[in-house]
């Protein structure tokens, strides 16, 4: 229709049929599903079917009731309002009674279908499960954020202190109370560094300060597939976030004993200066996790390389770390004859692995990732201790559900999901009956043997990067073509190289000898700097994607866990759903219009000679801004301003671009600032235009042909991606439903509202 927004607002026209369908899939499925009629109609011979399946394919309970927890928990994000959240824990619990009250306890049915009523039983009450504690999470650690932008004076106590030396500040996380409400609230401020250089040790937790900060709430995505922060800041308890004005009192100064963050700030100092420049930095992330002072071109290089989880404390550190102490011990126990005549030796062993797991897992500051690598490598330790198989998936799941259990929202974080995702494709792959032919022990020379391990390694880190780029090109729409080539040579250069270096010098510095190793970290790390820039640099060594649907994720989930689960020949199946997700993103469309959620960003996909250019309304300063116009138009170059193109018509109001798609013209009118022109003029231009865009109230006489997507839109429908060829919107509101931290934003919104005032009267097509 002409006049209509192709959006409607809230409570007006009709809902989208795609938005309809997408939310009452999960309720009528999940009917479907769980209907005794339905399962009634399940013939016996594909129940027979069924059940042979289950127990030839090697059922095992553990994986999947994670993965089905892990479903739960999805579903309560991807639904959008309470009522289908009781919806699908109903069809959960109904799916096992059903499964209950047709094959009841002790009867033939019972026995013939034990698989397939285990299964039915089990994966209904977990997926119920991971609904309910999901649901229970945000509630209870939910933080409502604050009213208003507002410039207000705070005495606060500090509950953590971050130092970003890369960035020249300290972050701050305070407790205070709410200038409105009186409610104690947490916020975060980002403190200049040279505020903080006399009184450093004074501003750390425990101590109560005072400052006048200019607060903003949580900020929601500022585009379809934008990093979500105002869901982070939900879960992290964040009621606001900004920077102070003025300097920092000092009411109360910090304890001297600051505990395990002053521990892990003087080890990451004591570090950076023992090792110079960005090796510095790295090696004080492996020590004590702090990556505050990594400069930012070493790590764009780390990020495009495929080597970023190297920087993140989670498996492989607390891996080498745990297995370095249970070697060490071992070896060390088993020198003398008594001890290991009296002694379990694996049992000890394991409980010095344990501890220094624990140890470092505390000391690098004790994050999710960390925290769940720890807890994976103590059920490792378990398992060897009583002689079971210690790389199992049965250990996975358990990891994995200890850490869901705490931190449910983990779940949709790319930390959780790669590190998940890279620990099953290792244990599935080792698992495999041609990968265990390949490694078993025979009458060889050392040298090929050493070979061997080394094409396994190869292989090993090939599967890695194969499971975790569609997880990286959904989360960060970028992804590194030759990551398996770079951690062949950097996992071993950090595991079995720099780490122990690391470890042995801060042994040896407790006498004053550490510097010959010091130089030796120092020389490795060069080298792993080096090998990635030099990765990051070959030709076509990143890969840009814009942003990947949820269906296609979806397909890939089953695909790879199909494969990774089961076992036999019947896994092979896994690789048509794989192979199906990897045809989607090839087929994902680039958006022709990104509009941020204020209107004042928009950035625009234009030809030039065959070459996709990608054209900037405003010139940001912002490397944010700029990052996420870049990351999700899929465009590799850099942004050029729309005044500096060709075909741009642009005025001091307004810029009017004219882009040929689907075999016609569509004509763009977006304001370049508040200016206000007078209204026959506006309403005349939007009426030769198909989409007006605007930071700002347009009259109701501005109706262009298509879209009108001024600020009484965009609060509705937050940022906005736009396919001119599929005539299809995308807005980041239909992905957020009635979660929290969007109705909080949609109830601070309407008070965001500048006053603006006219400044002069020009035609827009001037």
């Amino acid at each position: 229709m002409r006049d209509a927004p192709i959006i409607p607002m809230a409570g007006e026209g009709d809902e989208r049929p795609e938005a309809a369908l997408h939310r009452a899939a999960p309720w009528q499925s999940g009917g479907r599903l769980s209907s005794r009629a339905s399962l009634g109609a399940m013939g016996p011979a594909a129940a027979d079917a069924v059940e042979d399946f289950l127990g030839k394919a090697g059922f095992d309970k553990a994986p999947w009731l994670a993965v089905m927890f892990m479903a739960g928990i999805f579903a309560w994000f991807m639904l959008a309002s309470p009522w289908q959240w009781w919806a699908a824990m109903a069809g959960g619990a109904l799916l096992a009674l059903g499964a209950v009250l047709l094959w009841p306890f002790g009867s033939a049915a019972e026995a013939s279908r034990s698989h397939l009523r285990q299964a039915a039983i089990a994966c209904g009450l977990v997926f119920s499960a991971g609904v309910a504690v999901i649901w229970a999470r945000s509630e209870l650690v939910g933080a409502v954020p604050i009213a208003r932008p507002m410039i207000m004076q705070v005495d606060g106590y500090v509950l953590e202190r971050e130092d970003q030396p890369a960035e020249a500040r300290s972050r701050l996380t305070l407790a205070v109370r709410d200038a409105d409400t009186g409610a104690a609230i947490k916020i975060r401020v980002n403190v200049p560094a040279d505020q903080l250089a006399t009184a450093r040790d004074a501003v750390a937790e425990g101590a109560v300060i005072r400052l006048r900060a200019r607060l903003m709430p949580p900020a929601p995505p500022m585009l379809p597939g934008s990093y979500d922060f105002a869901r982070a800041a939900w879960f992290k308890g964040l009621a606001a976030t900004g920077s102070p004005l003025g300097e920092v009192q000092i009411i109360t100064a910090a304890p001297r004993d600051s505990g395990l963050p002053a521990m892990q700030r003087a080890l990451a100092a004591h570090v950076r200066a023992r090792v110079a420049g960005s090796a510095g930095a790295i090696a004080a992330a492996f020590a004590s996790g702090d990556r505050g002072a990594i400069d930012a071109r070493d790590e764009a290089a780390m990020r495009d390389a495929g080597l970023t989880h190297l920087l993140s404390i989670s498996g492989l550190h607390v891996s080498a770390v745990v297995a370095a102490a249970y070697a060490l011990a071992i070896r060390l126990l088993a020198l003398s004859t008594t001890l290991a005549l009296r002694l379990r030796l694996p049992v000890v062993a394991a409980g010095c692995g344990a501890l220094a797991g624990l140890g470092y897992t505390l000391l690098t500051g004790a994050e999710v990732p960390t925290v769940r690598a720890c807890a994976a490598a103590m059920l490792v330790l378990m398992a060897l201790a009583l002689g079971r198989d210690a790389l199992s998936l049965r250990m996975v799941a358990i990891a994995a559900g200890f850490v869901l259990l705490l931190w449910p929202e983990s779940a949709i974080g790319p930390s959780f999901q790669m590190s998940f995702a890279a620990v099953v494709a290792i244990v599935a792959l080792s698992a495999c009956a041609p990968v265990r032919a390949f490694l078993a022990p025979r009458d060889e020379a050392a040298l090929w043997r050493l070979g061997r391990k080394a094409v396994l390694l190869f292989a090993t880190g090939l599967v890695i990067e194969l499971a975790l780029m569609p997880i990286v090109l959904f989360h960060f729409h970028r992804a590194g073509l030759y990551g398996a080539f770079a951690n062949l040579l950097a996992i071993p250069l950090v595991t079995f190289v720099a780490m122990p270096l690391i470890a042995l010098a801060l042994l040896l510095d407790l006498v004053g000898w550490g510097g010959p190793v010091w130089w030796l970290v120092q020389l490795a790390l060069d080298w792993l700097l080096a090998l990635a820039h030099a990765t990051a640099a070959l030709p076509g060594s990143v890969t840009l994607m814009p942003q990947i649907s949820r269906a296609t994720m979806g397909v890939f989930a089953i695909g790879a866990l199909w494969l990774a689960l089961w076992q036999g020949r019947v896994r092979l199946l896994g690789f048509a759903p794989i192979l199906l997700a990897m045809a989607m993103i090839a087929a994902t469309p680039v958006p022709d219009i990104l509009v941020s959620r204020d209107g004042r960003q928009v950035g625009l996909v234009a030809m030039d000679s065959g070459t996709r250019r990608l054209l900037s309304l405003r010139d940001s300063r912002s490397d944010y801004t700029r990052d996420n116009l870049i990351e999700l138009a899929g465009h590799a170059g850099e942004l050029v301003p729309i005044t500096d193109w060709p075909g741009a018509q642009c005025s001091e109001a307004f810029c009017l671009m004219t882009i040929a798609r689907a075999g016609r013209e569509w004509r763009v009118l977006m304001a370049r600032n508040g200016i206000r022109i007078e209204e026959r003029a506006l309403a005349a231009a939007c009426a030769r235009s198909d989409i007006v865009i605007a930071e700002r109230y347009l009259p109701y006489s501005c109706r262009p042909h298509w879209l009108k997507a001024d600020r009484r839109m965009l609060y509705q429908t937050g940022g906005l991606a736009i396919y001119l060829e599929r005539a299809l919107i995308r807005s980041v509101a239909e992905d957020q439903g009635a979660h929290g931290w969007w109705q909080a934003h949609r109830e601070v919104a309407p008070r965001l509202q500048s006053r603006e005032r006219p400044k002069t009267q020009r035609n827009p097509d001037q």
